[in-house]
């Protein structure tokens, strides 16, 4: 491929023989869940909702959720929903919906928006191949500083330990570096957040949050890229046993014929 994407460098990060199966033999067992679907359908809704259309949100989380369990089931016949976590989703989707608007303004005071779903197709040096990725947000305040926000779905948060992993905090560190070579802007002025909405919170259920992206974090989050493009471009794919039962939950691929 003439690009990465950082879920395949995490995925590389994981378990370089599980990358291989899925980006080299392109086999994939996974075409997503209750929670991809409610995932899709609310990062649909924070898309049209910065701009603050005159649209009814709670109907096109509605419309989209369903449409997305619709694809799943379409790819995957034989996939069994669970009925019960799909009615209490279609009304926590709906609930959230009040939340996020008031949560950016909250957050970050006036902002104007400068790009929703913004493309990232840039040069990685030293390599072939190009950096790839979709920005959720990204806005400027009154400051002058300019802000990356993803949007991340989850149940009712992140503990700590999940929100400093430098695994996870690398998409945001490495979406800054690409997107201030993209409009050579200064890294000092750019801040990186995630946005957590959490479908089983009793408060809070926007949660945003700054994640550091400096310098020496940067260097090393490149370092480990280049590490990561190395060992593809030379197919060196070695099978991970501790990511069988990882951080991540069972590996789709574990004792299956592609993985004995």
């Amino acid at each position: 491929m003439s690009h990465i994407s950082y879920s395949e460098f995490k995925e590389w990060v994981n378990c370089p023989w599980k990358h291989k199966l899925v980006y080299l033999d392109k086999i994939k067992q996974f075409n997503g869940n209750e929670h991809t679907a409610f995932g899709t359908a609310l990062h649909t809704v924070c898309e049209h909702m910065v701009y603050e259309k005159p649209i009814d949100y709670k109907a096109l989380f509605e419309e989209e959720f369903l449409m997305n369990l619709q694809r799943i089931k379409t790819k995957t016949p034989n996939f069994s929903f669970n009925a019960e976590l799909i009615s209490s989703m279609r009304e926590q989707g709906q609930y959230i919906t009040d939340f996020i608007l008031p949560a950016l303004k909250g957050y970050f005071g006036a902002f104007e928006i400068v790009e929703v779903e913004e493309k990232l197709y840039e040069d990685i040096a030293g390599d072939e191949k190009k950096f790839k990725g979709f920005i959720d947000l990204v806005v400027k305040t009154k400051d002058g500083k300019h802000h990356i926000i993803d949007w991340k779905t989850c149940g009712w948060g992140w503990e700590q330990r999940k929100k400093s992993d430098k695994m996870i905090t690398y998409q945001l560190t490495l979406y800054k570096h690409f997107w201030c070579k993209k409009h050579n802007v200064d890294p000092n002025s750019v801040q990186t957040h995630f946005a957590l909405l959490k479908r089983t919170a009793k408060r809070d259920n926007v949660e945003i949050f700054k994640v550091t992206s400096g310098t020496k974090k940067t260097e090393n989050a490149l370092k480990l890229l280049h590490k990561s493009l190395y060992n593809i471009n030379r197919k060196n794919y070695v099978k991970n046993k501790l990511a069988c039962h990882g951080r991540y939950g069972v590996c789709e691929f574990y004792k299956s014929e592609h993985c004995q």
